[in-house]
């Protein structure tokens, strides 16, 4: 579908006379070779640039999570805010892979501004009068109506049609004053022609003008491009360009603080996963051991996502802090059931052996049954289910990895806590000792 100059809002978020956009609706991606990304490259590719646009963009809406580098500049002084703005574009084209380099600044229609000069207030002419004589002139007064059956014909009072075309005859027009004589425009205003903002952005009452563009991920990492734009631009851009200042915006700003908010989170469930296991076990140091396969699941959930060719997104990362309350599980059973058996009096190695017999089944069950459960969502194919395929590999093989590895660590843990705990015991029984002697 194709649609020249819209009236309501387009997907780009612009409207107007001006604005044009083309949609597709593409079939299922379980009946189509290619997804949206790669129909969208080659879709650019074969229109490149169009003469006379000043802002082209190609976007899917339905796994497009927007720019990759996006910088947001404020500023009091607007013509700074375009300069840095047109210098941080320039910056942008110099990296590999970057492509769709667009800015927030409309510059807008060209327009006439007039100021009076100092002899018109002293002649009584005011702007409010300049300013109707003018559009009088060019635009037209109503001096009549006239009823034509149903219809109201206006008669409007204006130059000709050839005068109103020609800024000749803006320039050599006359004013009239209070008292009825006839100067010159020129001798009253000054006449500049400049165009103006469509539309003004502000951010803490200052105006802001957004770079924004994409990465090509097979010829670059927006995060390397990110990381060297900020040292060898950005961080000097207030020192370029004075009353300028930057900040992150769009996508990557939100990514950054759900970031953030996901590392305080996660932090604080593993306090909380270490207190809720310290009490029951009246040990500071088994719920560390319990833990310790909290980070071989991460690894796990790492080298699923290489297995399967995924990358990291924000749903990985949520998967992976599920990981580290599920792995604790497998763990907690099997310490526990060597704690009731050295309880129980029996010897430690012999109650890690029973340990390992006794939950292995349990273990293993509870590890497969969650992968095999996880594993329609992982091979699922429509575009509904690509969300959530990232959760679904970290949890699935972060379960498995570390389920492994915990049959392992877990006993040879014990032996060396233990092994720790005899051997500063039996140090500071010789030194009491010593000490009694």
């Amino acid at each position: 579908v194709s649609t020249i100059g819209l009236q309501g809002m387009s997907r780009s978020g612009k409207q107007g006379d001006h604005v044009g956009e083309v949609a597709l609706s593409l079939r299922a991606s379980e009946d189509r070779k290619y997804d949206s990304a790669e129909i969208i490259k080659r879709w650019r590719e074969a229109v490149g640039d169009i003469e006379g646009t000043t802002q082209l963009s190609f976007q899917s809406s339905i796994r497009d999570s927007g720019p990759d580098i996006s910088i947001q500049l404020t500023g009091l002084d607007t013509l700074r805010l375009v300069d840095a703005s047109r210098v941080l574009k320039q910056q942008l084209t110099t990296y590999t892979g970057i492509y769709d380099i667009q800015d927030t600044y409309e510059a807008g229609k060209k327009e006439i501004k007039l100021s009076l000069k100092p002899l018109a207030y002293h002649l009584g002419i005011s702007t409010q009068l300049l300013a109707r004589q003018v559009r009088q002139a060019f635009y037209g007064e109503e001096v009549q109506r006239i009823q034509r059956g149903r219809d109201d014909v206006r008669v409007f009072v204006r130059y000709p049609k050839a005068q109103r075309q020609s800024l000749y005859f803006l320039e050599s027009m006359f004013i009239r004053p209070a008292n009825g004589s006839e100067i010159p425009l020129s001798e009253v205003a000054d006449i500049e022609y400049a165009s103006s903002s469509t539309e003004i952005l502000r951010v803490d009452r200052k105006r802001v003008i957004t770079v924004s563009a994409r990465v090509d991920e097979s010829k670059a990492v927006a995060s390397q491009i990110r990381e060297s734009l900020k040292k060898d631009f950005l961080d000097n851009l207030p020192q370029t360009f004075r009353g300028v200042s930057w900040d992150k915006s769009g996508s990557q700003k939100n990514q950054d603080e759900l970031i953030e908010a996901m590392y305080r989170g996660f932090i604080l469930s593993l306090l909380g996963i270490y207190a809720l296991m310290a009490i029951p076990f009246r040990s500071y140091t088994q719920p560390l051991m319990v833990m310790s396969a909290i980070p071989f699941g991460l690894i796990g959930a790492l080298l699923g996502h290489m297995l399967l060719g995924l990358d990291i997104s924000l749903l990985s990362l949520s998967g992976m802090i599920a990981v580290a309350g599920v792995v604790v599980n497998d763990n907690l059973v099997l310490v526990d059931y060597i704690n009731r058996k050295r309880e129980q009096g029996v010897e430690l190695g012999r109650a890690i052996r029973d340990a390992g017999a006794a939950r292995f089944r349990p273990i293993i069950l509870t590890s497969l049954t969650t992968f095999a459960g996880l594993t329609p969502l992982m091979l699922e194919r429509s575009v509904q289910a690509q969300f959530l395929i990232p959760m679904a590999v970290s949890l699935a093989f972060g379960v498995m990895f570390a389920t492994v590895v915990s049959l392992l660590l877990v006993p040879a843990s014990y032996y060396i806590l233990e092994d720790m705990k005899q051997r500063i015991f039996s140090h500071n029984s010789d030194k009491l000792q010593q000490k009694q002697n």
